[in-house]
């Protein structure tokens, strides 16, 4: 097979593969995951049935990676914002801020999370958010390198609070058709403030 044949073949598996993730959103936002089958996302597409066994083996595996899809470009939002900032206070607003902004935006993904929040939930332990952690707690140990963050905090502990909070707050906020992300990003922001400063105080 030359390298021109290669390339076409790899681009083709390339739009297969996001024509499938298209149709899902599409079809679980329509009708929630548990109503939704690999049938109904098929025919969303000019695809054969069975082609879809060639990209994901079961229907959860595509549903985490419609999720996946969005959290990558979410995770690089975050550090790009975090990088931006720089007191303690700087970083926590404008992290929580990025983070319910970018969900309440893209209006695909929000519905979806609106429309499936159980399933999220149960479903949501993608690569890309366990990586989103790790981002976080990177960026954390930065904070305390500058000396703006004491070195006595439970980082690893504080990075997936954060983390949980956040994507419990966003299942929340999908939950409204007018989305108050100011409110939220203060309100989430505000609370671990408040509890770092305390145990900032008490280490």
């Amino acid at each position: 097979m030359t390298a021109t044949a290669t390339g076409k073949r790899a681009q083709t598996k390339d739009r297969n593969r996001q024509a499938l993730l298209d149709a899902a959103r599409e079809v679980f936002t329509e009708m929630g995951f548990g109503a939704a089958s690999i049938r109904d996302i098929v025919r969303r597409t000019d695809l054969a049935s069975g082609t879809f066994y060639n990209y994901f083996p079961d229907k959860q595996s595509i549903f985490r990676a419609v999720l996946e899809e969005r959290t990558t470009v979410l995770r690089a939002r975050l550090r790009e914002v975090r990088a931006q900032t720089g007191t303690v206070e700087d970083v926590t607003h404008a992290g929580f801020d990025a983070y319910f902004r970018f969900i309440a935006e893209d209006r695909p993904m929000f519905e979806m999370l609106r429309r499936n929040a159980g399933t999220v939930r149960t479903l949501f332990d993608t690569p890309s958010r366990e990586l989103g952690v790790l981002e976080l707690l990177d960026d954390l140990r930065a904070l305390v390198a500058r000396g703006l963050l004491s070195p006595a905090l439970d980082l690893e502990a504080l990075s997936a609070a954060i983390n949980g909070v956040g994507f419990e707050l966003a299942i929340r906020m999908s939950e409204s058709d007018e989305p108050d992300v100011e409110r939220m990003a203060r309100f989430a922001s505000e609370l671990f403030l408040g509890g770092i400063e305390r145990l900032s105080a008490g280490a």
